[in-house]
This record gives C-alpha cells, structure tokens and sequence, in this order.
C-alpha cells in the first residue's frame, strides 16, 4: 500500500467517525437548554439543593425519565425524516422509556433514529401510487401504526437490551472510578477533542451517561471529564509565553474565547501545528480528572459550552473546592509540558517564522491587489498554473459564505465573524457571511470555509460550492485572499 492511499483510508476513516458522533452528538446539543433547565430545577429545589422545595421538586424525574429523552428521540427523528420521523421516533420512544427504570437516554438515541429511518423506508414503498386525496389518510395511518408497532417493539425487546448497556457501562464507570483509572480516560478524550470529536464525546457519549448518574446521586464527574477547560487554558499560555509569530500574538485573546467563552475548539490548531503539545493536553486532562476523582466532585448538568462560568454553575454546591482546583491544576501541568516542548523547539521555530510570515505577507498583498493565488485554486474554479490563476476570475459569483464546522455553533461562529468583519472593512456590500453545522449545509452556498480536516465532510455535503481550508478559524491568511477576490468581482462588476 502506497502512502498516498494508507493516508486517503485514515482520512476516510476518521471522517467516518467524525460523522457519526456528530450525528450522536446532533440529537444531544438543540436539547442542552432542557438539560440546562433541569440541572438548575434540580440544583435549586431537591432537598440537598440550594433552596429545597418538595413540591417544585416534582418536575426533577418527569423531565428526566419523559421530557429529555423524548426531545432527544425527537430530534434524532428529525434529522432522519424531518417531522414525520420525530414524531415517529417520539411514539416508538416511549416503549422504552416505559420499559425500563432507568432514564432512556442511550434507548432515545437508538430507537428514534431508526424508528424514522423505517418510516422513512414504508414511505417510499407505495409514494407516487396513493390516489389524489388520500395522501393525508395514508400518510397518518401509516405513521400511526408504524409507530404503535415499534413502541411495543420498544417496549418489549429494546427496552432490556439498552437497560443491560447501561447498567454494563455505568459498572465500568464506577470500576474506573473505584480503582482510581478514571484519568486514563484522558488519553482517549484529548486526542479525540483535537479531531474535532470533542462534541461527539462530550455529548453523545458522556452526557447520557452523567445524567443516568445524576438521578442516582445528585451529580456526575463525568460532565468533568471533557468539558474542563483547564488544559486548553495551559496550552494558550505556554504559546503567550513561549510561542512564536502569529501563533503567540492570537494565544491571548484566544485564551479570552476558549476560558471564558467556552468554545474549546479555539485552541485545536495550536495543537494541531504541533501534534506533540497532544502530551500538554493528555497530561493536563488526566490531572484534573485525578484531582476531581480525589475530592468527589461533580456537576448537576452538562456545562455546555465549556467556559469556565458554565462550569462553575453546573457544579454541585460540595464540588466548587476540588472543581476549581482540578481546572487549575490541569491548566498548570498541560502550561509545564507545553512550555517544554515550545522551548524545546523555539530556536527551529523562529528560523521558520520568517518564511511563514513572507508567506502570509505575499497572499495578502495578492488580495489586496484583487488577484487569487494557487492557495484558493478552488476559489477561482480553474486548472490555471500559478502564473495564470492571478488573472482568472471566479467561476461563480460569491454572494452566501458559510463558515461550517461540527456544531455550528462555536469556532464557525468566530470564523464568520472575523471575516464579516475584513468585508465591512474592505467596503463590500451584497456579501452575506453566516455560520451553520456541516450536517445543515443545503447546497446553497456560494463558498463553504472549514477546517482543514472537516472539509471532506463539508465537500459531500454542499458538492456544488467552492469550498475553501483553513487550519485557524481566528487567523488565517486565507481570509485576506478570500476579502481580495470579492474586490475583484465588485470591481469587474462596476465595469461591466
């Protein structure tokens, strides 16, 4: 196997994964406002609350056993089938939330999606072949029934089976726990965040579990494990100090954005330049884990996004000690092992700055000049040589960006902004810039901006854009060439 083609099978493979816990992670995050609601009704009114009281205290287990999971199976419906598949996926849902005494959160995520991929299925069975006027009769019995044959299905066979899974993987939890190995957990869950799996992880695999754990004991230390924002925090720092060019200049508002504002993924490329800083953050999240594992500690409540305030209110009212000493000791040991290694490298990193700085320099005095460069290639939609491509014009008009990432909420958001920012600068009118999930992209984009390695999730979904990488959505060169071709195409637009 050449290494062309073992690198093309790991990119595929991980766009694989990354596609799949998106979809995981799609049904939990619409819905962690409900679970922000019920971790605040929770923390305020059960008796160990902050203000107890018994009858406000009712809503904690209907919202828990009914309203979270059914929201979730609604969701996951949704996106298989739109509104017929939730509605599908909320009928069939209820079997196995009604066959177990558990909160079905796992069985939300399972049965709702297939309940609407098989609506989906029985749908295009006889679609074209009902005559005109009974679309509507067809079309609610066959939900109808569909739906009270798999709540039953649900109910029966689905029900034990996810029951099991839970008790099988809250035991394994508590093993860890028990033996002090939780931290090991850290290993997978670092590496996994800077693959932009940290939704994923987070939200598809920790969440259901941490509240399965809450309704037992008031509070999980799971919700703890991914979003600690202690080890990004560590790593920004180490480049403040030790870090060199663009890198060190953007560490300190970047600090401001991922430790305050919670949005995680803003530190990924610090990492990703320098795959070994992996160890900083490794380090960093096995230490808070550790230190929360010794002081007990847990939150009421997803903390979502990972700012350092969601934290904190999320935290059970006995936690605040050992949940502000984990953030602050992962924050510590991720800075230290950082630092190591960019001093360790600072010397070869300085020597190369010069040449990345001439680099960012040139593409944006080519913007400037309203000429595109062999970086945008696909931008100017030609097989032009370097030489040729400063003069081609693009190949279509640019008038809808979109910034997608796998949320579309947090580092889509920052990138939109600071380029609806370069373009109300230049003088550009006419331009919309919006932010949206991978998983939305419509096809209606003129130009879809992502990070490098979720731009062949962005390209299956929306093949007709032009689809542009960056490896930092807060700085890169890239927007510069991209604010220079839409002077371009406002100018040849004046002339014409």
């Amino acid at each position: 196997m050449t290494t062309t083609s073992a690198d093309t099978k790991r990119t595929g493979t991980r766009v694989h994964v990354q596609r799949f816990g998106t979809f995981l992670s799609g049904m939990v995050m619409p819905n962690i406002p409900a679970f922000i609601a019920w971790g605040l009704i929770t923390a305020l009114f059960i008796p160990t609350g902050w203000t107890p009281n018994e009858t406000f205290a009712t809503l904690v287990d209907p919202m828990i056993i009914y309203m979270l999971p059914l929201l979730i199976a609604n969701t996951g419906g949704r996106m298989i089938y739109d509104t017929r598949g939730g509605v599908v996926a909320t009928i069939a849902t209820m079997g196995v939330i009604v066959g177990s005494e558990i909160p079905m959160f796992i069985g939300a995520m399972i049965v709702g999606p297939l309940a609407a991929y098989l609506l989906k299925k029985v749908d295009s069975i006889w679609e074209g072949k009902i005559k005109a006027g009974f679309e509507m009769l067809v079309n609610n019995f066959t939900a109808g029934i569909l739906g009270a044959i798999l709540a039953l299905g649900a109910f029966v066979g689905i029900a034990p089976l996810v029951t099991g899974l839970s008790n099988l993987l809250e035991a394994g939890v508590d093993f860890l726990i028990a033996n002090g190995l939780l931290p090991l957990a850290s290993i997978l869950i670092e590496p996994g965040k800077i693959l932009f799996l940290n939704n994923a992880i987070n939200h598809g695999v920790l969440t259901p579990l941490g509240v399965q754990q809450v309704a037992d004991t008031g509070k999980s230390i799971l919700f703890l494990l991914e979003a600690n924002p202690g080890p990004g925090l560590g790593i920004l720092l180490a480049f403040t100090f030790f870090g060199v060019g663009i890198a060190r200049a953007s560490a300190p508002g970047a600090i401001v954005i991922q430790f305050l504002g919670g949005i995680h993924e803003i530190y990924f490329p610090y990492v990703l330049m320098k795959p070994m800083l992996v160890l900083a953050a490794i380090g960093g999240g096995m230490t808070g884990v550790a230190i929360n594992v010794a002081f007990a500690t847990g939150l009421r409540a997803p903390a979502s996004p990972g700012s350092i305030f969601a934290v904190l209110f999320q935290t059970s009212p006995d936690s605040y000690v050992g949940v502000i000493l984990s953030v602050i000791g992962a924050a510590t040991v991720s800075f230290l092992i950082a630092s190591v290694i960019l001093r360790a490298s600072r010397r070869r990193d300085l020597a190369a700055g010069d040449g990345l700085d001439l680099i960012a320099a040139v593409a944006k005095t080519e913007a400037n000049k309203g000429k595109s460069s062999s970086v945008l290639g696909g931008l100017v939609g030609s097989s032009a040589t370097d030489a040729e491509a400063g003069d081609a014009a693009p190949a279509r008009e640019l008038r809808n960006i979109v910034f997608a990432c796998d949320a579309g909420m947090g580092s889509s958001a920052m990138g939109a902004s600071v380029l609806r920012n370069k373009i109300k600068k230049a003088g550009i009118e006419g331009v919309t810039v919006t932010n949206k999930a991978i998983a939305n992209l419509d096809g209606s984009a003129d130009l879809v901006i992502t990070h490098q390695d979720l731009t062949d999730r962005a390209r299956a979904k929306s093949p007709a854009s032009v689809h542009v990488s960056v490896d930092n959505f807060m700085n890169s060169p890239k927007y510069d060439e991209v604010v220079g071709m839409l002077e371009h195409q406002t100018n040849e637009g004046a002339t014409k």
